[in-house]
């Protein structure tokens, strides 16, 4: 494999990296789940493969009363094991810290001041800083707010290059509707500018998302096929096995539209229906994406009635073990009418794509974890081989498989061997782990390295947060109304409810196996 098929063309300067900054990255929620699982792991790696700064420090902010020593220890457990073995452990362990404190306590935030300047001194960091919000939505406005009135990040342009820089990255949800997005977006514009401001979706940092552009727009065979012309249907698939794991009381409040569909699944949608960028660097990609939210027919009430459907899941098996309902789940209300199920059949309203209807369905406890997107070509316009006995051709499908096993695969049809004419559809598949050698590396290294990088073409701007949430609250208010469908059930291990089916059934269409 040469340097440049390995190298990641989603960055100009893929080829020669650009060197991270040294800076004090701070964790908010550092006792957390999502602390243990995902960030201090990803940190590791990163560390480990030398692409972090020597001297960067990590410290953990929480309410835990921790010290720098329990909180290693703690850290350790998690990461390298019982015995604390794994190479590059103690190096790393050397550059974790923790600050305990209150997000709502100004003195807590005073004190992490203080740390971070002392650590500046002694490691020779010139003042930049990372700030992760690893906390429930509800902390971000005592975060931003402390973090602002203790004077520790410096609002400025990214164009700013004179002085220390600041970034925030902040986990979804980004609020709960528009009115919500747009008030959090104000309040954290009151510290940080645009430009420092890092809205994360983990399922942009996953190498076949990366690819959706590089494998359509580096590829002459596909990018003259991408369009109204050659494509029957485009699906989107994020399917989940698992119910709310823990998540219930946030769950209950969100349902699936605001959990996966508002973020994951629109930014899914904007990718792979986007005009090509004038240039490959993180605006003109953002511009681009938020041209298709603007053109993404709305959603007005007689439309979510026909052309969405809700569900809840009852009693079922997943994988052959029976698993409790919706309601009977720990920690939910049992009259719950969040929903667990959406399919939505969507339409993009210009020259590219006029006519080609975009489904959609996201879940939980459905039979498997995959997640998947579908280029449904057209069949030919001449059916050639009907006199041989060949009536119903299969479509190609281009199948783009975000997760498990990271992969593209193409189906087409090809004569069956033997003396008659019979036509089967066979698949040309590729997988990151064969043709690679290794599983492509985890979402969050390559965000926490963009930002550390200062690169946000990754991650959401505010207009396509907003405009995301424009369209998400048109089938929201038509549900909250009465006007939208009602709330059906389906059985936990099933792909939803039948409706589903005739959503994609009446347009003569299916949904494709996962």
């Amino acid at each position: 494999m040469t340097s440049e098929a390995a190298s990641n063309p989603l960055r100009e300067e893929s080829v020669t990296l650009k060197a991270a900054d040294p800076c004090c990255i701070v964790v908010f929620g550092a006792t957390g789940d999502l602390t243990h699982r995902k960030l201090i792991p990803a940190l590791f790696r990163l560390s480990k493969q030398k692409l972090l700064h020597p001297q960067t420090p990590i410290v953990g902010f929480a309410r835990r009363r921790l010290d720098s020593d329990a909180f290693r220890e703690d850290m350790r457990r998690t990461v390298a094991g019982s015995d604390g073995s794994s190479p590059g452990w103690q190096r790393f362990a050397g550059s974790l810290f923790y600050q305990p404190g209150a997000f709502e306590d100004p003195e807590a935030f005073r004190a992490l001041g203080r740390l971070l300047n002392d650590l500046d001194e002694k490691r020779g960091i010139p003042g930049n800083r990372l700030f992760y919000f690893a906390t429930p939505p509800s902390e971000y406005a005592a975060l931003v707010r402390n973090i602002g009135e203790a004077g520790l990040a410096r609002r400025a342009k990214r164009s700013d290059v004179s002085s220390p820089w600041s970034r925030v990255i902040i986990e979804k949800p980004f609020g709960r509707d528009l009115r919500t997005a747009r008030e959090l977006n104000a309040l954290v514009h009151t510290v940080f500018h645009e430009s420092q401001i890092y809205r994360i979706d983990h399922y942009l940092g996953k190498e076949t998302v990366q690819n959706i552009l590089v494998f359509r727009l580096g590829n002459g065979i596909f990018e003259p096929l991408w369009n109204n012309r050659y494509v029957e249907q485009v699906q989107i698939t994020v399917a989940e096995s698992v119910g709310v794991e823990g998540r219930a009381a946030y769950f209950d409040s969100a349902g699936i539209t605001r959990d996966i569909f508002q973020n994951h699944m629109m930014q899914l949608l904007t990718l792979t229906a986007m005009e090509p960028p004038a240039r490959f660097d993180a605006d003109s990609v953002r511009d681009e994406k938020a041209k298709v939210l603007r053109t993404i027919r709305p959603m007005k009430p007689e439309i979510v009635a026909r052309d969405t459907v809700r569900a809840q899941y009852v009693a079922g098996a997943v994988g052959g073990a029976p698993v409790p309902g919706y309601r009977e789940e720990p920690g939910v209300n049992p009259r719950s009418q969040t929903e667990t199920f959406l399919a939505a059949r969507i339409k993009v309203d210009n020259w590219r794509w006029s006519g080609v209807p975009f489904y959609l369905r996201t879940g939980k406890r459905l039979p498997k974890r995959a997640t998947e997107i579908a280029i449904v070509f057209r069949n030919p316009p001449y059916a050639l081989f009907r006199s041989a006995g060949c009536e119903a051709l299969e479509a190609n499908v281009l199948r783009l498989r975000i997760q498990p096993d990271e992969g593209i695969s193409l189906s087409f049809g090809s004569k069956t061997p033997g003396q008659s004419l019979h036509i089967d559809p066979v698949q040309m598949d590729f997988y990151y782990l064969t043709s690679f050698g290794q599983d492509p590396p985890d979402a969050y290294e390559r965000l926490l390295l963009d930002c550390n990088l200062g690169d946000s073409t990754l991650f959401a701007r505010r207009d396509e947060v907003e405009l995301a949430w424009e369209f998400v609250d048109g089938i929201l208010g038509a549900w909250s109304s009465g006007q939208g469908p009602p709330l059906l059930t389906y059985r936990a291990g099933t792909w939803g409810p039948a409706e589903a089916d005739e959503l994609v059934r009446r347009d003569r269409h299916h949904w494709y196996l996962l």
